[in-house]
């Protein structure tokens, strides 16, 4: 039996829910750098206080992922980590902007973080459980026209808000009323959205997933999920120690010679990893193989072939991206602006256009997603990822040519191709080199090369922003465009064309 197509409307309930889930990651995006500088912290900083983010996606996805695929009961597989991932939003969303300290409001912003990524990690195997291979695409450019409208409408809220007479301005170490209010809206968004989906969509159980046979797929990818020898104990352990090693060395080196501490965050990930594939290689010795921790390690050294050579173009992807939340408020504040003084009228007024053209990106990345299925059965799934991502390099590099800030509108239209092809068509070629017993894991798993770019950044940046760009962020946007070349040359080596079979040869 195959898995039925669904129709439109069951295909916008299946991702409604992203709506409200993207609502609460554009008022992250657009506007903690800002209530964190509001509250004193040094611009030097911010990519390490965002380093929440990352460690939460890093640790939750992957287990929500494991646990998904296992659960099943009254509510479905997916549902029940929705609707606890969107209560746990809402409380965060509710409660950061109004922290009274710098630290509760970094780890209110694990909490938040924490919580969409809850929701967030289901949604992406949901679209593999509920659609056949040919109507993928379009289920994940559904959940990026979500994205992008919910993200639109989150990043412009502040100045919507201002525009009706909400101040948007505060005391030192105050976060003005249009943000505050802005979260809230938020919050109860996320409620309603989610909820939408929960209510408005039936789950195949476990048995029916079993039943279905996949149809050909309209995009023939020539690389599929291969038969992989699992790992020896030897494997895990000589691996964990090298890692384990690399990590201690490199953290030893770090406090020797008095670097950056922010470089730490690098050296303890590697050694982090170490630890990891040490507990897999003990846990197997042990004859104790029936857990989260080997079942992770395992399927993460047993990725298909596509998976591994797509998890470079992500993280190239994801370190822009990283860049562009974290130091775009800065960057333009100060360059275009002329202005560091959070309690200025004019860093306020820059801050909110800021969040003006990040519902422009999100609006081009909504209306682009109207168009990629139809420019990838034009081309191929490739070439049409590629070309957004260069279009989105070329407009980060425009940012130090425009010095009109009201012209900064144009190359948002670059980068909202660019996202909107990076939340689509990766998952879109992923999600056909998969098992479906395995989807959520696998997505969970695929999430790392999300997470682990963003902690390079959190890293790194700081550092190289103080030593070699001279302290002004608007140059780190150099970086983000040379990641996404680097992004787009990778995906040339990804396995399989994701050439379109007419309807006739299927």
């Amino acid at each position: 039996m195959q898995k039925p197509t669904l129709g439109f409307w069951s295909i916008w309930n299946i991702s409604f829910g992203f709506f409200g889930v993207q609502i609460a990651l554009a008022l992250q995006g657009a506007n903690i750098s800002r209530i964190f500088q509001t509250m004193g912290a040094d611009v030097s900083n911010l990519a390490i206080y965002w380093l929440a983010g990352p460690v939460t996606g890093l640790l939750v996805q992957p287990i929500v992922g494991h646990f998904s695929d296992r659960t099943w009961g009254p509510m479905g597989r997916r549902r029940p980590y929705f609707l606890a991932g969107a209560v746990l939003t809402t409380i965060a969303l509710i409660f950061l902007p109004n922290s009274p300290y710098l630290w509760l409001a970094v780890a209110l912003f694990w909490l938040l973080d924490a919580s969409i990524n809850i929701t967030m990690e289901p949604f992406r195997a949901f679209v593999g459980d509920m659609l056949p291979s040919q109507q993928r695409t379009r289920g994940f450019a559904m959940q990026t026209i979500f994205i992008g409208t919910g993200a639109a409408l989150a990043s412009i809220a502040p100045w919507a808000l201002t525009q009706l007479g909400v101040a948007s301005t505060a005391d030192p170490g105050i976060v003005p009323d249009a943000v505050l209010f802005s979260f809230y809206i938020g919050a109860a968004a996320v409620l309603l959205a989610v909820g939408w989906t929960i209510v408005s969509t039936k789950e195949y159980t476990p048995e029916e997933l079993a039943s279905f046979k996949e149809p050909p797929s309209l995009f023939r990818e020539d690389a599929v999920q291969e038969t992989i020898k699992p790992r020896s104990v030897g494997y895990f352990l000589a691996n964990g120690f090298s890692f384990f090693m690399a990590g201690l060395v490199a953290s030893i080196a770090i406090w020797r010679f008095e670097l950056s501490p922010q470089l730490l965050v690098i050296s303890i990930t590697i050694g982090g990893v170490g630890v990891m594939f040490i507990l897999t290689a003990l846990f197997k010795q042990l004859k104790s193989s029936d857990n989260i921790v080997v079942h992770i390690m395992s399927d993460l050294v047993a990725m298909p072939k596509v998976m591994q050579r797509l998890a470079v173009v992500q993280f190239f992807s994801w370190f822009a991206l990283f860049i562009m939340w974290v130091y775009t408020t800065p960057a333009v504040t100060a360059f275009h602006y002329g202005t560091t003084d959070t309690t200025s009228d004019l860093y306020n007024e820059g801050a909110n256009w800021v969040g003006i053209l990040f519902a422009v990106y999100n609006v081009v990345a909504a209306i682009w997603a109207l168009l990629l299925p139809y420019v990838a059965r034009m081309s191929n799934r490739r070439i049409a990822h590629a070309v957004s991502l260069l279009a989105g390099a070329a407009s980060y590099a425009s940012f130090y040519i425009i010095s009109d800030p009201t012209l900064l509108w144009i190359p948002m239209i670059g980068i909202g191709m660019a996202w909107g092809s990076i939340l689509t068509m990766p998952y879109a070629i992923l999600s056909d080199s998969l098992p479906v017993k395995k989807m959520g894991i696998y997505m969970g798993i695929f999430n790392f090369f999300i997470v682990l770019p963003q902690m390079m950044v959190a890293g790194v940046m700081g550092t190289v922003l103080s030593l070699f760009l001279g302290g002004s962020a608007i140059y780190t946007l150099f970086v983000a465009a040379g990641a996404l070349v680097c992004a787009a040359v990778a995906l040339t080596l990804v396995p399989g064309k994701g050439q379109f079979i007419p309807a006739h040869e299927e």
